[in-house]
């Protein structure tokens, strides 16, 4: 019997908390209302904790609640009338005096007269052991009214005792941990946890995404199993991962204080709740406590056709170098979402040809629906005289921050059917694999669409149609990165024709290490050494360079390493600088490397001192603690000294994420009859070409091409023409991320943001037989803005934070050779021209009626450009001074 108290006794303890009087939640007295004063108030900033240089405001109120009901049966059982009265609003900036939004209003007038007497109506709450039941109001309320009151009642549902749970309130169904003290209980909400239905979406690439952290804190002081005081405190920050200029933080609180209590109406008798609300007012009805969606509606906002007559002369094409067009192209995306079908489609068919490439963009990348109906409609795939057009909308997919479903069902559609242009044709498929890797890095792989997409890509690798295709769907594959798709490279690296091995050995490389496993490299080497065919130096380097990338091993480094010295002249070169590189750099391999060179058959002065034109070179475009721009540049010259292959690639690194910002490729073969040398081994019935091949932001596009076959190039080289052939051009919407957030106080938040780019890159070849010269030329144009835009919305007033910063920029990449003599003279050059940088911070407090107050601060300043090395020889990183300006500011009202 002693042994069972002490049980009882201990299992009571662990239970109840230490606060005095109820042991499960909240408990009103009977016959008495308590008089509460409210707040709610929210504040932005950059997140530098500096109250007086936020903007937001404060809603605040007099709370009477009252007892109506307690089941006769337990104690825990309790209906409670919740009712505000006196409700003002203000500024959180006590600073602001006169250019306050809110003097000389009253309440009426800044909240509206139906929305206040809606918020002053009374609420009932049904509170079983601490927690609601359900949440009863009037019909058709103003939402955003509504969400105010479920934001008050909300901080009535709490328990007495520690431990977690599951609750379910204006935040929606969310893990909450309470601790209990000595009259007071310290309530932690864990916001990731929190279910409630939300539109959102975000750029799946870390280093192009938001990083956001949340933290919810209530702390309730007891007395008698009732509140006297109550503060939550509820943050929210948000960063642009790579750039940090581009940042917000919503502080959000509450507060509710006992003033008195005072005698109050008597308790009404019954069992069931349903009869005593009844009683109370059969008007009221149960509606959920989770904060529903509203929209604010615009009375001043411009139609989709004038917002676009407003802008499309920023949209010509002289203008896309500048930041103004990208800004207009980000606008206008944001008010594309909103638009309907026929209105898009109106405005793509009476747009001018100049301006129509870059509505296409816009278009697009709205990605709704409404606007891929609309795309879809316009295009005729059928034909060829939309060709610009059909590649604008493809890429614009392929770039797309979060591609659904449908839009990869449509492509996959449009393969299907027939098509005015090969080159469209090729496009849609490289593209399709883009849009399959995408879904699949968003848990999308088993989508009825993916799989399907999956299967034509693997297919055709399988049992091409047509021999010619089977470049298209390795290019597929070079995008959607398949596990199951490696095989097939392996069987066309190694026994396929030059192009295609090349084509496959480089799709190769751009995999993970854990896929690069050890039966890969079985293949990788025995195509570098040759041991079953003759390769290429082209697939045979790239092939060393896969493997060396990825975790190589003691022998497969010593064999690498004992080849050079063995190989072709340019070939020795090209892969001594691939191994300086690796050493100077401190890539991962180079542990390994100087394991190998320390043995002296390996690390000799005839195997280092070869020497040649071709070079490896990597350095650094700019680096921080957190971050680093990496450029890379490697040649490899046939043995006569015309340019195989040159490949300048640029990365971004954040962490432990990457991002492949661009990749540049020009190939050419069988160019030494030009010359009247001899062809390398392995390459002497090489057809004459030249093309370019690139890869932006992680997206493989359509190689082009200068000349194909002996003709062709006399043909061009007769012409002279000497113009640079565009790889691509256009607006890219790069950073996408929209996030509702549901305030604990019932106020709406609202976080944006973008980054669009506006991108021309072009490459050109030429050859001279009178100056007996060749010259390769890579230019890069570049104009970017990045903006960010935080707001939280009460639907009479809307508090703001914008932040955004734009630069315009260039790189250009120049190759020169001069085969007139022996050795041929060789002159690369890289510049980075002059970029200038602006930021922009603006703040804002907007009432319904269009009365509000702003204030804009403006910094700007010089990224200095240089020329960036590319030897060894050369290997200190250029000095880029960035030179600020003077900050300026500004505020008033509008």
């Amino acid at each position: 019997m002693i042994l069972l108290a002490v049980l009882f006794l201990c299992f009571i303890s662990s239970y109840s908390a230490s606060v005095k009087g109820h042991t499960t939640g909240l408990s009103l007295n009977n016959d008495r209302i308590y008089k509460l004063a409210y707040s709610t108030e929210v504040l932005l900033d950059e997140g530098k904790g500096k109250p007086q240089g936020s903007v937001g405001y404060r809603i605040s109120s007099s709370v009477d609640a009252v007892l109506l009901w307690r089941n006769p049966d337990g104690d825990d059982d309790q209906l409670i009338q919740i009712k505000m009265t006196d409700v003002k609003v203000e500024d959180v900036n006590q600073q602001r005096g006169e250019k306050s939004i809110f003097k000389g209003k009253t309440p009426p007038k800044l909240i509206g007269k139906q929305n206040l007497e809606a918020l002053q109506r009374p609420m009932l709450l049904h509170l079983i052991r601490g927690k609601v039941k359900e949440f009863y109001s009037y019909q058709n309320e103003p939402v955003a009214i509504e969400n105010l009151k479920r934001g008050l009642a909300s901080l009535f549902q709490m328990q007495l005792s520690s431990g977690t749970t599951s609750e379910v309130d204006v935040s929606g169904n969310c893990k909450v941990t309470y601790q209990a003290q000595q009259d007071k209980v310290v309530k932690v909400k864990s916001l990731d946890s929190c279910k409630i239905e939300r539109s959102g979406f975000t750029t799946q690439n870390q280093v192009l995404g938001v990083s956001s952290k949340a933290t919810s804190v209530t702390t309730y002081k007891i007395e008698d199993s009732f509140v006297l005081d109550v503060a939550a405190e509820e943050i929210h920050f948000f960063g642009l991962n790579f750039l940090n200029s581009i940042k917000g933080r919503i502080v959000s609180k509450q507060k509710l204080e006992l003033k008195t209590t005072e005698a109050g109406p008597r308790l009404i008798p019954g069992k069931q709740v349903a009869t005593i609300i009844k009683s109370v007012d059969p008007k009221y009805t149960a509606i959920p406590i989770v904060g529903q969606v509203f929209q604010s509606t615009c009375k001043e906002c411009p139609s989709l056709s004038e917002h676009w007559q407003a802008i499309r002369k920023h949209l010509q094409p002289d203008n896309l170098s500048k930041a103004e067009a990208v800004r207009s192209f980000l606008a206008f995306v944001q008010h594309l979402r909103t638009a309907k079908r026929e209105d898009i489609l109106q405005l793509l068919k009476t747009a001018s040809q100049d301006v129509l490439p870059q509505l296409v963009d816009a278009v697009t990348s709205a990605q709704t629906p409404a606007s891929l109906e609309a795309i879809l409609d316009f295009l005729d795939f059928k034909s060829d005289s939309g060709i610009i057009l059909q590649e604008r909308f493809l890429y614009a997919c392929g770039f797309a921050s979060h591609p659904d479903e449908e839009l990869l069902r449509a492509l996959t559609g449009k393969f299907k059917g027939s098509f005015g242009s090969n080159d469209i044709r090729e496009t849609v498929m490289i593209i399709i694999g883009a849009l399959v890797r995408k879904l699949c890095q968003n848990e999308g792989c088993k989508l009825k669409a993916v799989v399907e997409a999956k299967k034509l890509i693997l297919g055709g690798l399988e049992k091409p149609v047509k021999k010619e295709d089977t470049k298209m769907y390795l290019l597929a594959l070079k995008n959607a990165l398949l596990p199951e798709g490696i095989p097939f490279l392996l069987k066309y690296a190694e026994a396929g024709e030059g192009p295609i091995s090349h084509l496959a050995t480089t799709t190769l490389q751009r995999y993970d290490v854990l896929f690069i496993t050890d039966e890969v490299k079985k293949t990788l080497n025995r195509i570098y050494h040759q041991n079953h065919k003759v390769h290429e130096k082209t697939v045979r380097t790239t092939a060393a360079a896969v493997i060396l990338k990825n975790n190589p091993s003691y022998m497969e480094v010593k064999n690498i390493l004992l080849s050079i010295g063995e190989l072709p002249k340019e070939m020795n070169k090209y892969m001594l600088a691939m191994i300086q590189d690796i050493l100077r750099f401190e890539m991962p391999a180079s542990k390994m490397v100087r394991r190998v060179l320390k043995e002296m058959l390996v690390h000799n002065y005839d195997r280092f001192s070869k020497s040649g034109s071709s070079s490896a070179f990597t350095g650094y475009i700019d680096r921080s603690p957190h971050s680093a721009s990496t450029y890379s540049l490697d040649i490899l010259y046939s043995g006569s000294g015309i340019l195989r292959r040159s490949n300048l690639n640029v990365f971004q690194y954040m962490g432990k994420a990457d991002l492949h910002g661009s990749q540049v490729v020009i190939e050419a073969q069988g160019l030494e009859a030009l010359i009247a040398a001899t062809p390398d081994e392995g390459e002497e019935n090489l057809d004459s070409y030249a093309g370019l091949s690139a890869i932006l932001f992680d997206i493989q596009l359509r190689p082009v091409t200068f000349f194909n076959g002996y003709s062709d190039l006399m043909s061009k080289m007769l012409s002279a023409s000497s113009d640079p052939v565009s790889v691509v051009k256009g607006l890219i919407l790069l950073i996408d991320h929209s996030q509702d957030l549901q305030l604990q106080s019932g106020l709406k938040a609202n976080i944006e943001v973008q980054g669009g780019l506006a991108i021309d890159i072009s490459g050109s070849m030429e050859f001279s037989l009178w100056y007996r010269e060749s010259k390769t030329r890579v230019k890069n144009r570049v104009a970017v803005v990045v903006t960010g835009d935080v707001t939280v919305d009460s639907s009479f007033v809307k508090a703001g934070l914008e932040a955004r910063a734009e630069s315009e920029a260039g790189l250009e990449f120049v190759s020169t050779v001069q085969f007139s003599q022996y050795p041929f003279l060789v002159c690369m050059q890289m510049d980075k021209a002059d970029a200038p940088l602006r930021q922009f911070e603006t703040k804002y407090e907007r009432l319904s009626t269009g009365r509000g107050y702003v204030s804009r601060k403006r910094r700007e300043g010089l990224l200095a450009g240089c020329e960036l090395p590319l030897h060894q020889e050369n290997s200190d990183m250029c000095n880029m001074v960035f030179a600020p300006q003077p900050e300026s500011t500004s505020s008033g009202w509008f």
